[in-house]
């Protein structure tokens, strides 16, 4: 690595309204699934920390849940106190917003962004803009709602022009020495990431059919050697969902856990013997004690 006096270092935090990429972005960056990703709004409930290293920086990506402005669920309202924290805590400020448009909810992010720290405004998904005359009058569009440092017109999908973020981010970092190894990718344990991965599987399976107030419990972690033992209870509001997550026969339990499981062994490069139960608990998504335990208060 160069000099410490040269090298850059800081913590860079993504925020955007729900679903517009921004897990999705992350995982690209760091090269490797940090934080879970579906179509449902507020997949991401955790402060995330994804990192990249170079040779003349560490980016330390900051995922935040996307700012709710329609629910206000306790733990809706837990999220966005952590996305408000988040804010103040981090040298950049990378905001998301899908190319073409420009809600009322992208415009709420915006009133929230710090006017002391650099901010860059990253168009997503220009995968599908497909009238390049019409990109650029979006472009001017959101150059005109704020004032951004930046902006950079990415496709996170496809992992378009990401070198070019990168390059911007960079300029903006200041010079510290890397606050992790060259070969961290996250600051999320084994335990949480398993968690993590188990819901992502129950949104993405269970589609519209199964509401937001899905959590998952890690019951057990164990280690022998190269395998790990891992036995986890989902927790959802009524019978009904239970029956939805559980499916036909159990099938679709069967499925999720062996997604899930599958997703487990390659990030942690072992066999995963994993063991999933389904409980209903009624509320919890407005009980401040459940929350606090999954680390949501």
């Amino acid at each position: 690595m160069n000099a410490v006096s040269e090298y850059r270092c800081g913590l860079v935090a993504i925020v955007g309204r729900p679903n517009v990429g921004k897990s999705t972005l992350l995982n690209r960056l760091v090269g490797q699934k940090v934080s879970i990703t579906s179509r449902k709004a507020q997949t991401t409930r955790h402060r995330v920390m994804g990192i990249h290293t170079t040779d003349s920086a560490q980016f330390v990506f900051v995922d935040t849940p996307g700012f709710q402005t329609r629910h206000t669920s306790t733990m809706n309202r837990a999220m966005n106190k952590r996305v408000r924290e988040t804010l103040s805590d981090t040298d950049v400020v990378m905001m998301l917003v899908e190319a073409g448009r420009l809600t009322r909810e992208d415009r709420q992010v915006m009133e929230l962004l710090p006017k002391d720290r650099p901010l860059v405004l990253v168009v997503n998904k220009i995968d599908q803009a497909k009238d390049r005359a019409a990109l650029m009058a979006y472009l001017q569009q959101v150059a005109a709602a704020h004032a951004f440092t930046e902006i950079v017109p990415v496709s996170a999908k496809q992992g378009s022009n990401l070198d070019e973020l990168l390059k911007t981010l960079e300029k903006q970092l200041p010079e510290n020495p890397p606050l992790f190894g060259e070969d961290d990718v996250t600051d999320q344990t084994e335990r949480q990431l398993a968690a993590e991965l188990i819901r992502e599987k129950v949104f993405r399976l269970c589609g519209e059919e199964i509401p937001y107030a899905v959590a998952v419990v890690i019951d057990k972690f164990e280690e022998e050697g190269s395998l790990r033992r891992i036995f986890a209870t989902i927790l959802v509001d009524r019978d009904s969902h239970k029956a939805i997550v559980i499916g036909k026969g159990g099938e679709k339990l069967k499925t999720i856990s062996t997604q899930a499981r599958l997703d487990m062994e390659r990030a942690f490069e072992g066999k995963v013997y994993l063991e999933v139960w389904v409980k209903v608990k009624g509320g919890w998504a407005d009980d401040l004690r459940m929350l606090k335990s999954l680390g949501l208060d």
